[in-house]
């Protein structure tokens, strides 16, 4: 029913999409990438990457009953999942991230979840882009009306019969297989900053201020 709902949301409503045309280019050649979103605006993330079709991507999910119900949400909208466990060993995600990716599957990664804090990117990302080697965009949407959620990172639900914009951007650095403690704070902060850019661009495009507690959001 969620994923109804999303499709049905995005369907009725005018968008605009900026910014995303390197990314989808990558996609069309056969190129994965790692497409990089904040977790609160992770449910629109299967319309912000407008791949063609028969191109792949996969996120990476809880294996916990939340993360399981994002996972189906996105499986359902055409996305596929990879579960991440506590228990599981590190090597074999890595195995599978890497199988697919060479299969021209690219990665969907909400930086600062499942489970926050808000805004605040994890190292995953810095992680994947240095494993893999693949090129990172980060992507936001926005919407004149939304549905907030009572999460933790406050979720975003689109609304139908309104008007949204979606604003991607290449993260523009190279991460280096091999990281000094240092350097992987700095490429962290770096991504965060990065999303944080994208996603007050798009909230700004609508005349929205910006979210982020640094910026005066309330």
């Amino acid at each position: 029913m969620l994923a109804a709902y999303v499709r049905f949301a995005f369907r009725t409503s005018r968008w605009s999409r900026t910014g995303c045309e390197e990314m989808d280019a990558c996609v069309a050649r056969g190129e994965p990438v790692i497409f990089v979103v904040w977790h609160q605006r992770l449910i629109m993330a299967p319309f912000m990457f407008a791949a063609p079709k028969g191109a792949r991507i996969c996120a990476l999910t809880s294996a916990a009953r939340g993360g399981r119900l994002a996972g189906q949400i996105l499986v359902r909208l055409g996305w596929e999942t990879i579960p991440m466990s506590s228990h599981q060993r590190h090597v074999t995600l890595s195995r599978e991230v890497l199988r697919r990716t060479k299969q021209g599957c690219s990665l969907g990664i909400a930086a600062d979840g499942p489970r926050g804090p808000a805004r605040v990117s994890s190292s995953v990302p810095i992680v994947w882009a240095r494993t893999t080697g693949a090129r990172v965009f980060t992507v936001a949407f926005a919407q004149k009306r939304v549905l907030r959620l009572p999460t933790w990172d406050k979720q975003i639900l689109p609304l139908p019969f309104t008007r949204g914009v979606i604003v991607g951007s290449e993260w523009a650095e190279t991460v280096p297989r091999k990281l000094s403690d240092d350097e992987a704070e700095a490429f962290r902060l770096s991504i965060e900053d990065a999303l944080d850019t994208v996603t007050d661009s798009a909230d700004a495009a609508l005349n929205k201020p910006s979210e982020h507690p640094r910026h005066g959001a309330s």
